[in-house]
């Protein structure tokens, strides 16, 4: 991964930071034998920066915005996760990671919605033209 590309990136930057926070919290889970949870966790909250990674080198528009919707399916998916623990009793404090995940899902979403404001014909209309 290319530090500059971390760096100038928002969604990889806060889903990067936000994969590190994930990773020791569940270590936090797995220590007081909590594994589903630390393991579906993990998966999922690991996965939106990895799918926001894989969204830098579409091959196509309508891929880009592929990506970046399971990007965001995986972050609802690790929303789910962050409130069980935050509900249950005896789960370690998770609030932090809750306000981390709100924040990319608001990245998500206005990423989303710039990409399908663009024309969705340009693409098309490029092959189109000799």
């Amino acid at each position: 991964m290319q530090k500059e590309l971390l760096e100038n990136n928002l969604i990889l930057k806060l889903s990067f930071d936000f994969s590190l926070r994930v990773i020791e919290y569940c270590e936090k889970l797995e220590q007081e034998k909590k594994y589903i949870i630390a393991r579906q966790l993990l998966k999922s909250g690991t996965s939106i920066g990895a799918n926001a990674m894989e969204a830098q080198n579409p091959e196509s528009k309508p891929d880009f915005i592929h990506k970046i919707k399971i990007a965001a399916k995986e972050a609802d998916e690790t929303q789910y996760w962050l409130y069980l623990c935050e509900h249950s009793k005896k789960y370690p404090d998770c609030k932090v990671l809750v306000e981390k995940l709100e924040e990319i899902q608001k990245v998500l979403n206005k990423i989303l919605g710039t990409a399908k404001k663009r024309n969705p014909f340009s693409y098309f209309l490029s092959f189109f033209i000799f």
